[in-house]
């Protein structure tokens, strides 16, 4: 167990030694893994704008064939996601790096594929190979930070994915730039050159990513010792955690992680969707492809300003739902201006600024609210894993609402996304009713020891300990 080297000093010099860690961290852990995440957004993303360029025509997207290359790619994500999210608590932090590797590959591939076939199996690989990056990196960050510290630094995080949408756009404007080069179309080029960063990214990455607390190198001795006093202290630091049958099952039955999943899919149809179909949208709106392009940027940069103050304010207050709510009314307006279809080109472009901030805002936020109240260890791994990758089951829904016939009002795709926004806000209320509820009766019981299912010591209770509270 860590001793803290600071018995004797003042709660101001304290506090000061925490605020020289936390920012030691802030410099550590999150730039690298925020770079991943902009290269993983970027590479999920890209098949909106190499459709736009030529790639359905080529290989021949007949009907709902590009619905299908979205949907696989979620197949991958759903079957993989905990598997993987397990293999990573195993073997540890720079797995990521490897994740990264194999999904370039399949980024690559989706650039030379010569059939529709083709680019279905290269989705589907990917999917698999990225599935557990998010749950990872979400799990490595709130290793590292105190449940009250973990959200503010989450959507800086997750902030990379919305950057991401916004460099994407502007990238791929330029590469279309390559159209005919060596042969290749300018949506190949889109793939194989977006590949090629991924690849070379993993690379450098695997040096830089930092392992889990126990086992950092990169701070000093008496840092070191804080952080691990700190952590102890907010929950356990777990490292000795096993995760027999029997535990894995105990985790599934708990209610809390499946409406957690209900929640981020009512956010993730609608943040799929416009990532997939935005570029649609705009130039159904009536930019050329290149515009719409460019048009994508200043909404996810919008988004990513929202997402992060928001976030701070969510944390600073201690009100996760009611910002989840905040959330869910923000996508509500961006979805009812689509559906109404106004004639004002510019009023339709408002509406996707709307949908955008809304989706980035609740999906950080329900991926830390569920992290932060099932404790740590495996079954924090578990929950992360559940909510990422069934909550993007929501992409099952919208990669078969938004139907080409429909293109560019897509009122089915809309309609079916505001009907799920709603079922996200109700899971929301049914989330913070459950867990205001379970604190009452938790208060009414303190100081009584709880009986468990498995042997461990007080680090390893995690939520089962009598003095743990829910967040709200």
């Amino acid at each position: 167990m860590a001793v803290l080297k600071y018995p004797t000093v003042l709660p101001h010099e304290k506090k000061a030694a925490e605020r020289r860690l936390l920012r030691r961290l802030d410099f550590r852990v999150l730039p690298i893994l925020w770079l991943l995440y902009l290269v993983s957004f970027i590479d999920r993303s890209n098949i909106g704008n190499a459709k736009i360029q030529g790639m359905d025509q080529e290989l021949q997207l007949k009907g709902q064939r590009y619905n299908i290359a979205l949907f696989v790619f979620n197949i991958g994500y759903l079957v993989a996601g905990i598997p993987l999210s397990i293999v990573f608590n195993k073997t540890g932090p720079k797995s990521l790096a490897v994740m990264m590797f194999c999904w370039g590959v399949t980024v690559i591939g989706c650039g030379l594929t010569r059939s529709w076939g083709g680019l279905v199996v290269c989705r589907l690989l990917e999917g698999m190979a990225e599935s557990a990056f998010v749950p990872g990196a979400a799990y490595l960050i709130g290793s590292y930070y105190r449940r009250d510290e973990f959200l503010r630094r989450y959507v800086v995080f997750f902030s990379g994915g919305i950057c991401a949408g916004a460099f994407n756009g502007f990238l791929s404007a330029l590469i279309a730039k390559m159209d005919g080069v060596a042969g290749y179309r300018a949506w190949r080029w889109i793939f194989i050159i977006e590949g090629l960063i991924t690849i070379l990214v993993s690379f450098a990455s695997y040096f830089f990513i930092v392992p889990f607390p126990a086992d950092s190198t990169f701070l000093a001795p008496e840092d070191k010792d804080l952080l691990l006093a700190r952590l102890r202290d907010d929950g356990g630091a777990v490292s000795h955690d096993r995760l027999p049958v029997s535990r894995l099952y105990e985790y599934f039955r708990d209610w809390k992680i499946w409406v957690a999943v209900i929640i981020y899919l009512g956010a993730a149809e609608n943040a799929n969707s416009i990532t997939s179909f935005q570029p649609t949208i705009l130039r159904g709106i009536g930019y050329e492809a290149a515009d719409a392009q460019v048009h994508t940027i200043p909404v996810y940069l919008v988004a990513a300003v929202y997402s992060i103050s928001m976030g701070y304010a969510a944390e600073r207050l201690q009100k996760r739902y009611v910002f989840c709510v905040i959330g869910f009314c923000t996508i509500a307006v961006g979805l009812a201006v689509q559906i109404a279809q106004p004639k004002a080109s510019g009023v339709r472009y408002m509406g996707l600024f709307f949908m955008t901030a809304g989706a980035y805002l609740v999906m950080p936020l329900a991926v830390v609210w569920i992290a932060i109240n099932v404790g740590k260890g495996y079954k924090r791994t578990v929950a992360l894993g559940a909510i990422v990758c069934f909550g993007n089951a929501g992409s099952f829904i919208g990669t078969n609402v938004y139907l080409k016939r429909e293109e560019p009002t897509f009122r089915t795709g809309f309609s079916t996304g505001l009907g799920l926004c709603a079922l996200g806000m109700l899971a929301a209320t049914v989330m913070f009713m459950g867990v205001l509820i379970a604190n009452k009766r938790r208060d009414k019981r303190r100081g009584v020891l709880t009986e468990v299912s498995h042997e461990g010591s007080i680090e390893d209770l995690g939520e089962q300990h009598p003095d743990f509270r829910y967040c709200l």
